[in-house]
């Protein structure tokens, strides 16, 4: 038994070393590249469950700013938008979301869950984290999902909200519901990651199925490889497949979440209204539902619908500009 223990404490220590050389490697790498892409510096920090990789710029007395990105991409979609903000002040935070880039689960035990208010909860602790009681939250895709289910869960701590594609928190009764034969084929992957063919086949072809994703959801985008290679590094993470995988088949109801996050799900699936300061930002991805009318009636507080034409899913990187702007905009509806 004591040489059971012994043999045990070895084995966690190394793992415990390695883990932190991956994410020392890691950190160099994106650290060189920061030097061009102005995102800040990479830092960590632990946060509810997490050690939470983040990247931070501008005026530490600056209005904070806190951006957020999907899948399958990473803090790099706001290389151009961060320097923007610290141009007029801001102090501009980016995380990596669970899953993701130099973020870890502080425990081997938690579960490697995928479910919104989850992500969400990761935000709201980093926020604690930094002693920030109140930020402008922006995002698309997941990004966009966590800003939402922050504003209507925890009104009192975003100030401003501006989100990609709209009211995006998920109902698990709805989305049981089919949708007509050409927006089902949109969402192939989700069916695809359902089935245990699709679970390997992402974790053993991430790289290329990823860059696939992007050029469906930006087919106007003409992305170099540099560009996907830079966001692609944060595919790496050890919890990335089995974060994607959990996310896609909870919103099937085909896997089960976390207990401790019932009470908060519960709230979400009402359809709440967003009652802080919001834009929401449409393009082409966005398809029929562009004009923003399906869900205009969610947002309460003063707001306003932007359309871009020409863009794709992946708007700060694809029109910087515009998300940038829109960031300024709603931090003045709050003025």
């Amino acid at each position: 038994m004591l040489y059971n223990s012994t043999h045990q404490q070895v084995f966690n220590i190394k793992k415990y070393l390695i883990s932190a050389i991956l994410v020392l490697i890691f950190s160099f790498g994106l650290n060189a590249q920061q030097t061009k892409s102005s995102l800040g510096i990479l830092k960590q920090i632990d946060a509810g469950v997490l050690n939470i990789g983040y990247t931070e710029a501008g005026s530490s007395d600056g209005t904070p700013v806190i951006l957020l990105h999907g899948w399958p991409y990473d803090i790099h979609s706001y290389e151009e938008v961060v320097p923007m903000l610290t141009a007029k002040g801001y102090r501009v935070i980016t995380p990596y979301l669970r899953g993701f880039g130099t973020t870890r689960f502080l425990s081997d035990k938690t579960m490697r869950n995928g479910q919104q208010s989850a992500v969400a909860s990761d935000i709201i602790a980093l926020m604690d984290a930094l002693k920030i009681d109140k930020a402008i939250v922006g995002g698309f895709d997941w990004g966009a999902r966590t800003a939402d289910v922050m504003a209507a869960l925890w009104p009192e701590r975003v100030k401003g909200l501006v989100s990609v594609s709209g009211y995006l928190i998920t109902n698990l009764e709805a989305n049981k519901k089919p949708l007509p034969p050409a927006a089902e084929l949109g969402w192939w992957y989700q069916y695809y990651f359902s089935t245990e063919r699709g679970e390997k086949g992402y974790k053993d072809n991430t790289y290329e199925f990823n860059k696939l994703i992007w050029k469906i959801a930006s087919p106007l985008w003409n992305f170099d490889k540099a560009t996907y290679d830079q966001t692609a590094q944060s595919f790496n993470n050890p919890d990335h497949a089995a974060i994607v995988i959990h996310n896609y088949r909870w919103r099937l109801s085909l896997a089960k979440g976390e207990t401790k996050y019932d009470v908060l799900e519960k709230k979400l699936f009402t359809r709440p209204v967003i009652t802080i300061p919001s834009i929401t930002i449409s393009s082409d991805f966005d398809g029929a539902a562009i004009d923003g009318k399906a869900y205009a009636d969610r947002f309460t507080g003063k707001y306003s619908h932007k359309i871009l034409k020409g863009i794709g899913h992946n708007v700060p990187q694809e029109d910087p500009k515009s998300f940038a702007d829109a960031i300024v905009e709603v931090d003045g509806y709050s003025k």
